[in-house]
């Protein structure tokens, strides 16, 4: 199995409930280590590792990269390298954040990140909870959020590794030329 499949595999397959609570925002969200800890099955299964590599490109303003790797520790030929994929996320720290001191900005900042490039490298959606989505008898319209085009190109290599494009729009509203792009695959 490709790198690809594996990660496509995970793709499809993974899940993590939204299991915190933001009592200021009076939201559910997941955090990075629920992430994590959702993809451990997933690691032995496909023999397969997740690294995280934060890197502060910018120093005024500070900004960080993010970089979440996955990697199944076979060697590419002639390059010395493994074969993985990556996902990155650019996040800025706050230097002007009410009630925290430095070191807790950089860790909210870094915590932010590593949260993105997972979600970017797994294709997380942001879809709300079915506790959130009740409408307690109340007629309610659901909309689709639009693939943004690190998603679109994630659904592309999705689909070429035998993923379904109507798994795809199950998620995201695609345009009809997106949708003919992928059809083509």
């Amino acid at each position: 199995m490709t790198i690809n499949q594996k990660l496509t595999q995970i793709q499809t397959k993974f899940k993590s409930k939204k299991s915190r609570f933001n009592s200021f925002g009076k939201y559910y969200f997941r955090s990075a280590e629920d992430i994590l800890e959702a993809t451990k099955p997933f690691l032995k299964e496909l023999d397969v590792s997740v690294t995280i590599k934060e890197e502060l490109i910018s120093y005024d303003p500070p900004v960080m990269q993010v970089t979440a790797r996955l990697s199944n520790g076979e060697e590419e030929k002639g390059t010395g390298s493994n074969k993985s994929v990556t996902a990155v996320a650019i996040v800025g720290v706050d230097l002007d954040q009410k009630g925290m001191q430095m070191p807790q900005r950089y860790g909210a900042a870094s915590s932010y990140g590593k949260k993105y490039a997972l979600g970017n490298l797994f294709l997380i959606d942001d879809t709300q909870d079915a506790d959130a989505t009740n409408s307690h008898g109340k007629k309610q319209t659901i909309t689709q959020a639009a693939i943004s085009s690190a998603q679109l190109l994630k659904a592309k290599e999705y689909v070429k590794s035998g993923g379904k494009v109507d798994a795809i729009k199950s998620k995201y509203k695609l345009t009809k030329e997106q949708e003919k792009e992928l059809a083509t695959l």
